[in-house]
């Protein structure tokens, strides 16, 4: 006859507690879409109306959004520079100005309010005074200097503190023009950058460096 075999006893699990069933971590993945805008001052800042899409795109970024804004531009409207200074402040997206030759009056400003700034060398900045024409009774005109002259004081103080001293902004509204190349704007940018990490935790990006 046949022998007959006994099927094999199970192993003694009863010090060892089953593991295979655990799972030490579990991976996720999700994808998001990163729009990056390029706008190209290169002339000069002209009435508000040619800007509209620029301003459509600002306030319906978002926060995966960057913005570069390259600047080559001798100045211009003021009323103009001033909303597209707004729109950039108001923006969800991160905002990168880059100077890639001259920004003057108007436009040094709007270099002033990115995010990170970035400067190429043989570049210029130049600060000075608004200009403007009136109209009007004399009564008329002397009220209107004396608002506009408040106005542009304040704007000047919110943008360019601390880039400019109060002592060239004082300069500057007596009339004088405070022009600086890219060595003197990297300083001032670098030095503006020690004393944000020293004020705030994370600080804030300014790229003093020429791009690549």
């Amino acid at each position: 006859m046949p022998k007959k075999h006994s099927p094999p006893l199970p192993e003694n699990t009863e010090d060892e507690p089953d593991t295979s069933a655990v799972v030490a971590y579990q991976r996720f993945e999700s994808q998001i879409t990163l729009r990056q805008i390029s706008y190209y001052l290169s002339g000069e800042i002209v009435e508000p109306c040619h800007y509209s899409e620029m301003f459509y795109a600002l306030r319906t970024a978002t926060e995966n959004d960057v913005i570069f804004l390259h600047l080559n531009t001798p100045g211009g409207d003021f009323d103009t520079g001033l909303q597209i200074i707004n729109n950039l402040l108001a923006t969800r997206a991160r905002v990168v100005t880059i100077l890639e030759a001259r920004a003057y009056s108007m436009g040094a400003l709007l270099f002033l309010v990115g995010d990170e700034l970035i400067v190429h060398d043989n570049c210029q900045l130049m600060f000075h005074n608004y200009t403007s024409a009136l109209i009007g009774k004399g009564n008329e005109q002397q009220a209107q200097v004396f608002a506009i002259g408040k106005w542009f004081e304040k704007v000047m103080q919110n943008i360019c503190k601390p880039f400019l001293t109060v002592s060239e902004l004082s300069r500057i509204l007596r009339g004088e023009d405070i022009w600086m190349e890219s060595d003197e704007i990297r300083r001032r940018l670098n030095r503006m950058n020690q004393n944000d990490k020293q004020t705030s935790p994370k600080g804030k990006a300014r790229k003093a460096l020429p791009s690549d």
